[in-house]
């Protein structure tokens, strides 16, 4: 009723009495209710959660509120999630808000007892340059050589030291004890090295836990970890949850309660209007700094060559920007298959079923299982190997195996050997990093929420990411820039109008003024920010009143005036170091709260009281620089605006001219 309440599509009815039948041969009922009960407990605690991964091709996840991805509106493969020909379990990730995820670990301890309940490990191997520094250790070659033969080897590189590169830096290859070195360096690569603790992944059992297998207890307080690794958990068929960390959740959810604060409107991830145009326009400009996923500077490139107008473009944008792709020429193909300069052709009607929602490109790895089984004659068990393949690859570089087996498949049932061996350097481009469909679709989703708060509430949008940093790609400084660049305005950190964080406050344009907080003065304790809070009963007068109601200490006082906290009381940030030091030099020792009683004497000047005294203003450009040193941005200018005529009496040209100036010119730019 929640999710179809002008009832249940056909489609989704015929999904569901698949998945349903699979998940009670299989006997995997219980774990479904398990993730249930983990998401209803999230939500109950207003935490934002969606889960994400291969369970997004699930209706049964998606009725059960664990998934936001409406398998109804885009077509997905339940096998790539649970299959009667997997030897595997399923495995459901579930995002959470990154500042509250920790809430979520204590419910499953609470509920299940840590004696059933534990992280999974993951096992650390030696990669080449960390098998080069201990081999090298243990045999006792010097730091120099050592950190000399690691620089020469990066990655997951097999290959260890080569005897080339022994050679440049002027070292002898034959020499017996470098090139034992360099031998046990070769066969350690790979080798476990020692365990961690997996990102997310909770293992949850009937019984005891250490009945079925080793636990231990975890460096942080209140947690058990499981000893063996997800793969070892699979092969025994024990069902694990990933409880993860996502920024863009608490951003989200931080949005969404601005949103009904100041505009009295109520949403949800679910509840955004979808199809909006003003915001796939803003997401064709590229103008996406700061929202989910495709705010890089590699997917502002993309996004006005691929020109997204569709949820299911999104998807595509999400993927295509990888290493697998690229790896596996897929990008200029599509692209220019989509602009129309090159013709969309399918060998055969069964492929044109699996790649016509991406004219004929494989992006996604269902589409290379889907290849792998309609035009290769694999099995299920076979595409689902290839899968697993793809995702280690950086790790054992297992999908060669398949490369024969695919192209002489495909050749076998009457395609062309050349098309065949292009498919499979395409699917071999997976292995970097190639993206699910279901895992784009979650993350899609996202990419769209987070577009449609920043196209019609900027305000909303700047505040509940700058309250969530530190995540994304971006800083505070350019966020507010960016949001100002949108016409918003921003106002400075001060003492009778900010919070610890960013604020919203009544203002004379469309959007709401962006206050910044106290969380923003480099070095500033949230505890003192509290302190002024409460004391703010009526404005703060003076600096001595200020520090007498407050009673936070005297370096968090410089620290205030540092910043420019203080103009609300008439002190520009001179003055207010000058009453400070008044202020430390006449209070009585219990104001010094900050120092030490036994030598609080000390402060008082021997002169008497300071006098009043006329100071000079400071100059813009100190206050900038001086603006940078303690809240890492300015608000009075930027740096160039201060620079601009000097360069401009040079002869450097401005950004905004170089669209008009002749073809063939050169010129010089400064910035």
């Amino acid at each position: 009723r929640e999710r179809y309440p002008q009832g249940i599509p056909e489609k989704v009815k015929a999904s569901l009495k698949h998945e349903l039948k699979l998940i009670r041969e299989l006997d995997y009922a219980r774990y479904f209710l398990t993730v249930y009960d983990i998401v209803r407990f999230a939500r109950s605690r207003g935490i934002l959660c969606q889960g994400r991964g291969s369970a997004a091709n699930s209706a049964v996840c998606y009725c059960l509120g664990i998934t936001s991805v409406d398998t109804a509106e885009i077509d997905l493969l339940f096998e790539r999630f649970v299959s009667a020909e997997r030897d595997e379990p399923p495995d459901i990730d579930v995002d959470f808000e990154h500042e509250r995820r920790e809430e979520v670990i204590q419910y499953i301890y609470s509920k299940y007892g840590r004696s059933r309940a534990g992280i999974a490990a993951t096992v650390i191997t030696y990669r080449a340059r960390s098998a080069v520094r201990e081999v090298g250790r243990a045999l006792g070659l010097s730091e120099d050589a050592i950190s000399a033969l690691s620089g020469t080897v990066w990655g997951w590189s097999n290959r260890g030291v080569r005897p080339e590169h022994v050679r440049e830096l002027g070292l002898d290859p034959d020499d017996p004890t470098l090139a034992r070195a360099l031998a046990l360096t070769r066969a350690l690569i790979g080798f476990p090295r020692h365990l961690s603790q997996h990102t997310g992944g909770f293992v949850i059992t009937r019984g005891q836990l250490d009945e079925i297998i080793p636990i231990a207890n975890a460096a942080m307080e209140e947690r058990t970890v499981v000893e063996w690794d997800k793969d070892d958990l699979a092969t025994l068929g024990l069902l694990k949850i990933d409880v993860l960390g996502l920024g863009m959740l608490t951003c989200l959810r931080k949005a969404f309660g601005l949103l009904a604060a100041h505009y009295g409107i109520t949403h949800s991830l679910a509840s955004i209007p979808q199809g909006d145009m003003p915001t796939y326009d803003m997401i064709c400009k590229a103008d996406t700094l700061g929202v989910f996923q495709i705010e890089s500077r590699a997917q502002m490139t993309m996004l006005p060559r691929l020109r997204p107008r569709c949820f299911y473009d999104l998807v595509i944008e999400v993927a295509i920007v990888r290493p697998g792709p690229i790896q596996g020429d897929m990008v200029h193909p599509y692209l220019r298959r989509r602009q129309g300069l090159e013709k969309v052709e399918y060998p055969t009607r069964e492929l044109r079923a699996v790649l016509e929602k991406t004219l004929g490109v494989p992006l996604f790895q269902e589409q290379a299982m889907k290849i792998a089984i309609v035009a290769a004659g694999f099995t299920a068990e076979e595409a689902d190997q290839l899968r697993r393949a793809m995702a280690t690859f950086r790790k054992t570089g297992t999908i060669q195996n398949f490369g024969r087996r695919l192209v002489e498949g495909m050749v076998a049932r009457g395609y062309d050997r050349a098309f065949a061996e292009r498919c499979f350097k395409q699917i071999e481009g997976f292995g970097e990093y190639g993206f699910p469909e279901s895992h784009a679709a979650s993350f899609a989703l996202l990419v769209y929420v987070s577009c449609w708060l920043k196209c019609h509430y900027p305000d909303v949008f700047a505040c509940a990411l700058l309250n969530s940093q530190p995540m994304g790609f971006y800083a505070p400084a350019q966020i507010v820039r960016d949001f100002r660049d949108h016409g918003g305005e921003a106002r400075h950190v001060d003492i009778n109008h900010s919070a610890w964080d960013y604020t919203l406050e009544e203002a004379q344009g469309p959007w709401r003024a962006l206050r910044m907080g106290f969380r923003q003065i480099k070095g500033f304790r949230e505890a003192e920010a509290q302190a002024i809070m409460a004391a703010r009963d009526r404005p703060f007068a003076s600096i001595e009143d200020f520090a007498r109601r407050s009673r936070i200490s005297v370096p968090a006082l410089r620290r205030l005036a540092d910043a420019d906290a203080f103009r609300s009381i008439g002190l520009d940030r001179r003055q207010a170091l000058w009453a400070v030091s008044r202020y430390q030099q006449t209070a009585s020792p219990p104001e010094l709260l900050a120092d030490l009683p036994l030598f609080a004497a000390t402060r008082t000047s021997p002169f008497g009281k300071e006098g009043a005294v006329t100071l000079p203003d400071m100059r813009i450009g100190e206050h900038v620089m001086q603006d940078y040193i303690s809240v890492r941005m300015s608000l009075k200018a930027h740096p160039m605006q201060l620079l601009r005529a000097r360069f401009e009496a040079r002869g450097h040209a401005r950004a905004q001219a170089l669209a008009h100036l002749p073809v063939g010119r050169f010129v010089e730019v400064a910035g």
